[in-house]
């Protein structure tokens, strides 16, 4: 589905106009092609019949994966990363893009959400599975890509239209290229498990140090719902730097944190050079602030399932009121930016752990 968009009218900054610049350029068209053609493609939607249909905007799946490609072992050891990877999906977003691109909403999903998978071939093993209830983040290392666009789209009932999986490797070197990500806590954080360990303050984290920053889920009682807070502002935050610090500004650096960002990336075919183009030229109206982040409302956690383990049960009513109305291309109900996001996802008023600085 083509990435259109209508254009703001109003004041440009030079700023924001020399981004356009670059981002529609024969320089910046040259540049994300090239890394582009380093994207590992995946047929995400290939044998899937009976699907939603399509609503107004664009749906991309965002899939952070607990991949260890390309990192030494002693690299692993530093970032706290353990041994050989799951090849499980760590953090779940949904992306919804209006139809006039005038609003960006961003939904966590709880990896530990209770889903019932379909009959499936396995991937890894390469046997067959007959349906079985499992944890949603469970799908993408039983039946890949596919298989995790059906259980998400079973779940929500909205139609998937892109699907991309970065990788830890290349989120850290995104962050590095970019000259690190600042946030900041009102209260010391600290989990022995990810390496997370900051006083109360203002930090600008590199790549190692936001990977422990969105990993921790031992900071607090809150385990994955603080987590989803903290990815979801760090990726607000990471956004407004890639704006605000020039980097759509500069041929060279535009250049290197695409290679680092895609280079470990896989996406559907659909998700092409020019719809990434789009993408970059759509970050320079990008506000953190006016974004909606939320996650989808849940009626219990900690639901033991037989042979599964402790799941996360969604508030059906709630969450189809929010796949509802991203369906229908309105704002999620009781989300008004990112504020709302951090509340959401952390399940209370407050969430002092999970902001970004002024």
């Amino acid at each position: 589905m083509p990435l259109r968009r209508r254009r703001r009218l109003g004041l440009r900054t030079a700023t924001t106009l020399a981004a356009l610049v670059l981002a529609t350029s024969a320089i910046g068209h040259t540049v994300v092609t090239s890394a582009a053609g380093r994207v590992h493609r995946v047929d995400a939607f290939h044998g899937l019949d009976d699907r939603p249909e399509a609503g107004r905007g664009v749906n991309i799946l965002l899939i952070g994966t607990d991949s260890r490609e390309g990192l030494t072992e002693a690299e692993r050891r530093r970032f706290r990363l353990g041994g050989a990877g799951c090849f499980c999906a760590d953090s779940i977003m949904l992306l919804h893009l209006s139809e006039d691109r005038d609003r960006a909403s961003v939904v966590s999903l709880p990896r530990d959400s209770y889903a019932a998978l379909p009959a499936h071939d396995l991937i890894l093993s390469k046997g067959h599975h007959e349906a079985h209830p499992d944890k949603l983040n469970a799908a993408l290392s039983h039946g890949g890509p596919s298989l995790m666009v059906r259980a998400v789209e079973d779940l929500t009932r909205l139609r998937i239209d892109h699907y991309l999986e970065v990788s830890f490797v290349s989120f850290m070197r995104a962050v590095d290229e970019i000259g690190g990500v600042r946030v900041c806590t009102t209260r010391p954080l600290k989990d022995d498990h990810s390496g997370l360990d900051l006083p109360a303050g203002t930090h600008t984290l590199d790549g190692a140090g936001a990977l422990a920053f969105v990993r921790a889920r031992h900071v607090d009682g809150s385990s994955d719902f603080g987590r989803m807070a903290r990815q979801q502002r760090f990726l607000a935050a990471f956004l407004d730097q890639a704006v605000s610090g020039g980097v759509l500004l500069n041929p060279a650096k535009f250049g290197a944190t695409a290679d680092a960002l895609l280079g470990s990336v896989s996406a559907d075919p659909g998700l092409g050079a020019e719809e990434m183009l789009e993408l970059a030229g759509l970050m320079r109206d990008f506000d953190p602030d006016a974004a909606e982040f939320a996650s989808v409302p849940v009626e219990e956690k900690g639901r033991a399932v037989p042979g599964v383990g402790s799941t996360v049960v969604w508030d059906r009513a709630g969450a189809d009121r929010f796949f509802s109305a991203l369906r229908a291309d309105r704002p999620l109900p009781g989300a008004a930016g990112a504020a709302a996001g951090e509340q959401a996802a952390a399940g209370q008023k407050n969430a002092p752990d999970a902001g970004t600085c002024a």
